[in-house]
């Protein structure tokens, strides 16, 4: 009778799907949160495609630093548009329904390019480590070759994650409610709302998410301590300065990045909580992308030049 009832709500959730409760329930709120996160898209769209147009039209960008930067450029824009579109047309939605199958594929894709940023980010810290504590051997560790296997290795983990996570939510059964408490599918409210036993499904989650994301967090904290200390060694005030500011933009990055990851996912599933942790995930879901361009730019003379460039280019 168990396994029927089992089978009965696997049914039940494969042809009826999920609702999307969204960012608010408010009527009154979805036309702005529409207007808001449109505008706040398009930012995303447009800066981040300038990034990767400027960086590939100017020769002197052509570096390991800006050939990640650029590679997260165009990996934020797939983050965010596996998300966004669908929350957009939820906002003008009464249904705001995501199915079955469209729920697994929003969470393979989100966990795939959202790993596949933080592998970026650790790439980068190496990057400068090298730069910054083997400057003559610069060129020779951080080859064209050495990067694009960096890169591939980075998406290639990413999606063999995302795949090992959705192969296991696909596992669960869901009996009641099919309301998700979230903007889109993501993996604690999904759990939440599953009859299964999840216990196992937990501590596998919280295993592999620790090797997963961890990894990574851990090499850029260990590329900034040895950063740190080399930075230390240089005797005059105005040139540890100058060279902790070429680290400046990235540090700003993984700070926002990081810091909303590590409060969203490693909390035990009991103290999860529904407004909290949508504007913590809006952080680095849609924020962060956002500003990506904006830190780079603005805080980067070889990016102020290029941008200079282009628009001179627009203009003739």
């Amino acid at each position: 009778q168990e396994e029927k009832n089992g089978n009965s709500s696997w049914d039940s959730s494969s042809s009826s799907g999920f609702i999307l409760l969204g960012l608010s329930s408010n009527p009154q709120l979805q036309k702005p949160l529409f207007i808001i996160f449109l505008n706040m898209y398009l930012v995303i769209l447009l800066g981040n495609l300038l990034i990767i147009v400027v960086i590939h039209s100017d020769s002197r960008l052509h570096t390991p630093m800006y050939f990640f930067l650029s590679i997260l450029s165009f990996i934020d824009i797939c983050f965010t548009s596996v998300i966004v579109p669908k929350m957009l047309m939820n906002f003008l939605s009464e249904t705001k329904t995501i199915s079955y199958i469209g729920c697994l594929v929003q969470m393979y894709f989100f966990m795939a390019f959202g790993n596949t940023d933080s592998y970026l980010l650790a790439s980068m810290a190496i990057d400068r480590l090298v730069a910054i504590c083997n400057p003559l051997q610069y060129a020779l560790i951080m080859s064209h070759r050495r990067c694009v296997i960096l890169a591939v290795a980075s998406c290639v983990i990413s999606h063999l994650h995302a795949l090992l996570r959705v192969l296991l939510m696909s596992r669960l059964s869901f009996c009641a409610s099919h309301v998700i408490k979230h903007f889109f599918c993501d993996t604690q409210p999904v759990l939440k709302l599953s009859c299964s036993d999840t216990s196992s499904s937990q501590v596998v989650v919280m295993t592999e998410t620790l090797a997963v994301i961890v990894t990574p967090f851990l090499c850029i904290i260990f590329s900034y301590l040895r950063i740190i200390v080399a930075i230390l060694k240089i005797p005059s005030a105005s040139g540890k300065w100058k060279t902790f500011s070429t680290c400046g933009s990235h540090l700003t990055i993984v700070v926002l990045f990081y810091g909303s990851i590590i409060y969203v996912y490693f909390r035990p599933l009991s103290s999860y909580s529904v407004v909290k942790d949508r504007v913590a995930t809006v952080m680095y879901t849609v924020v962060t992308p956002m500003v990506n361009p904006f830190i780079y730019s603005l805080r980067n003379k070889d990016m102020k030049q290029g941008l200079g460039k282009v628009k001179d280019r627009i203009k003739f």
